[in-house]
């Protein structure tokens, strides 16, 4: 211990480089790919003890990356001039159509609240995306927690050995557990049907070999921690314990979608969006309590009327799949299944058959997890342009979702630098939606 060198071990960043470098080289374990993100939270003062009773326990989030078409998708017209080739098909909620491009999502929005009137300040994809998961707007000088981070911070995640959060995409620019302890953090899943990667000990060493070196590891951290007695250092080696916790647990057959049946795979789609879905009902299925898996890019400045509809086959088929799934298992009463986007696109088609980025009024949806399904809330204009009525904020859409899931959303938490933060901003939920 004393030849490493003291400066470097006094800093976040560099304790956090050499808890990973160790891992691998010291443990013989590569577990450790989710470390990262500031990680300090202190409770804050000026804390209310209301809250409302949650109805629903786990949420599945589901990002259209890139600016869905609210007007092609969820929220069509009569009016041809803006509608290009899109038509609008009935539902089995009364009074509602969507697009021709979601046959399958028709017969299910009995089941789906939908939101009309969504309004963003943001109309840049990074920034928007950013605005979305977390309620505050980007900014250089801090690092916002998304919504999974608020729920393993407020309540227990639901199975002690996995974590709470898990990421189903590539996503780098997440903002994951924001100025959270990096316990908070979510474990980051690239490929669904690739299985959970580096969570075994290198073939070199043995069980016996792993347990001395882990022991060792602790008491050598043991000096460490009691020297430097801050709660980033502890948080460290909470998820360094967790890691490890991981590695052993028999739930990671959650992980494994080979074990579902062939033919179900097949209707969720072939494609990453739908067996993401897939191992997201399986992961909740296993007490992982958000997850999120993204799909896009619906960024279609070009070719909008090619290109919605192949993706929205996908996203019909496994969306659609999802909530029947989810309803067969009894799941669906406890779990919110959330589609959000940074935005819409215009209502004017350019020059290229596109849409352009259109944060003024755009659409997301909400199921399952008590939500009053066929209904919907709020209205663009005639023309998609503008919101006419119910407008709904993103902190509100955030605020709706913390509602659910029965977070003190006027709780406060002050960051590193002592400013005060909550789960979402100043929104105001949408409790009208909820049964």
């Amino acid at each position: 211990m004393n030849s490493i060198n003291a400066s470097l071990l006094r800093t976040e960043t560099g304790r956090r480089e050499f808890i990973a470098g160790a891992a691998k080289t010291f443990l013989g374990v590569t577990a450790l790919g989710h470390v990262g993100g500031k990680a300090l939270a202190v409770p804050g003062e000026n804390t209310s003890p209301l809250k409302q009773v949650p109805t629903a326990r786990n949420v599945i989030y589901l990002y259209m990356t890139g600016g869905m078409s609210h007007l092609d998708t969820w929220d069509p017209k009569k009016n041809s001039e803006v509608m290009g080739l899109t038509k609008a098909i009935q539902t089995k909620a009364d009074g509602v159509q969507i697009s021709e491009y979601l046959p399958l999502m028709s017969r299910q929005m009995d089941k789906v609240a939908l939101i009309r009137s969504m309004s963003s300040t943001q109309g840049a994809h990074e920034q928007g995306q950013y605005f979305m998961r977390t309620s505050y707007t980007l900014r250089s000088s801090i690092r916002h927690p998304g919504m999974g981070a608020w729920l393993e911070k407020f309540q227990n995640r639901g199975n002690p050995t996995l974590p709470a959060t898990v990421m189903i995409g590539n996503d780098s620019k997440h903002p994951g557990a924001g100025f959270f302890e990096a316990k908070f953090a979510p474990l980051m899943v690239s490929n669904p049907e690739a299985g959970l990667k580096n969570v075994s000990r290198l073939e070199r060493f043995t069980e016996e070999e792993f347990q001395d070196r882990l022991s060792l590891s602790k008491k050598l951290d043991t000096a460490f921690e009691q020297t430097y007695d801050l709660g980033r250092v502890r948080a460290y080696t909470d998820m360094y314990d967790d890691a490890v916790k991981m590695m052993k647990s028999e739930e990671l057959k959650a992980f494994d979608l080979s074990a579902e049946d062939a033919a179900l795979r097949d209707k969720y789609g072939d494609g990453k969006f739908g067996q993401g879905c897939l191992l997201a009902r399986r992961l909740v299925e296993h007490g992982v309590r958000f997850v999120e898996v993204t799909f896009g890019s619906w960024d279609t400045h070009n070719a909008n009327f090619t290109k919605v509809p192949e993706m929205c086959d996908e996203l019909d088929a496994a969306l659609s799949t999802l909530l029947s799934d989810l309803e067969k298992r009894g799941m669906l009463k406890d779990t919110l299944v959330v589609l959000a986007t940074e935005f819409g696109r215009t209502p004017e088609i350019n020059a290229n058959d596109g849409r352009d980025h259109h944060p003024k009024a755009f659409s997301c949806l909400l199921a399952g997890g008590g939500v009053k399904g066929g209904t919907v809330h709020g209205a663009s204009d005639e023309r998609g342009n503008t919101v006419a009525e119910g407008v709904v904020s993103i902190p509100d859409f955030n605020a709706t979702i913390g509602y659910a899931l029965g977070l003190p959303l006027d709780q406060v938490l002050f960051s590193p630098s002592k400013r005060p933060f909550t789960v979402a901003d100043k929104g105001k939920p949408l409790a009208h939606l909820f049964a």
